[in-house]
């Protein structure tokens, strides 16, 4: 069995990064925003705001009271999408439920959604187009990509059908070629599914959900479960024995979960390049209108 270590592909590709980061002419700038003082929000947005600034990002972090008027939401994130230092905003979830959480994502300009949930970089990566796409799918992408595991081909099964992670997840696996079955809450005999898969992507957010009697032998498992007990970080994955069947794990911790982040930085750097692309392009179309009048 290998362990696919996420830590250690984040800590490389950083590396990279940060050498790619160094040609930017201007400091790039990440806004996240958060709604009420939920704990496991404020640790993830930390955690952001430690790689953006060992980055270099200009980092904006604003908190809102959770009784704030819808309004005054969607007024901020328009005055983030028209702050030309700021390359990327994330609305951080949950939001509480008396907000439109599909508006709320929307507001943000296409090109600064660096979490991947406007309608426009949805449909993109359905079409299998250029777009900023969600995090946590793109850090599974990288990790298959690092450890050398084929997709184009392979039976997968992911588990979970959220916007995050489920859904475009499944999308990118599909336009890598890979025959795909997406299982929920309402499949009938999901074992069914996943003992027939060369790869299961779970991510339902139930711990130990994916048990041993569950796979087949010489299966990767990608596990994006991250779930508290007693203190401790468990997947939705019954690690202890799944690992004796599985040719490939994700642990957890140490798993997707460093790869998100890391790929969160990625997008605010390519959110910037394609804001200067569009630009580029904006004033290339006023020149030939310029000499078409001429």
């Amino acid at each position: 069995m290998v362990e696919l270590k996420g830590k250690d592909l984040r800590d490389k590709l950083l590396i990279s990064l940060k050498e790619q980061v160094k040609y930017v002419p201007t400091q790039l700038g990440l806004a996240v925003i958060q709604v009420g003082n939920d704990e496991a929000s404020k640790v993830y947005v930390r955690q952001k705001e430690k790689l953006a600034l060992e980055m270099g990002y200009k980092f904006i972090h604003k908190v809102f009271e959770e009784n704030v008027n819808q309004n005054d939401v969607i007024n901020y994130i328009n005055e983030l999408n028209d702050d030309e230092t700021i390359d990327g905003i994330l609305v951080q979830m949950p939001l509480p439920k008396h907000l439109d959480t599909t508006l709320i994502q929307n507001t943000i300009a296409p090109n600064k959604d660096v979490d991947g949930l406007t309608f426009i970089n949805a449909g993109k990566l359905v079409q299998n187009m250029p777009s900023l796409a969600p995090c946590t799918p793109k850090g599974i992408i990288d990790i298959l990509d690092e450890y050398e595991i084929p997709i184009e081909g392979k039976k997968v099964v992911v588990i979970g059908r959220s916007i995050l992670v489920g859904k475009p997840i499944a999308n990118m696996l599909t336009n890598r070629n890979a025959s795909v079955s997406v299982c929920h809450s309402k499949t009938d005999d999901i074992s069914f599914y996943t003992k027939n898969a060369d790869i299961i992507v779970v991510a339902v957010g139930k711990a130990k959900y994916l048990k041993a009697d569950m796979v087949s032998p010489n299966t990767v498992i990608i596990d994006v479960g991250i779930n508290r007990i007693d203190g401790k970080l468990i997947g939705d994955v019954d690690y202890e024995k799944v690992s004796e069947l599985a040719s490939h794990i994700t642990p957890v911790p140490g798993g997707v979960g460093p790869m998100t982040v890391y790929e969160l930085m990625h997008n605010v750097y390519v959110a910037h390049q394609l804001r200067m692309k569009e630009k580029e392009l904006k004033k290339d179309n006023e020149k030939k209108l310029e000499l078409t009048h001429k």
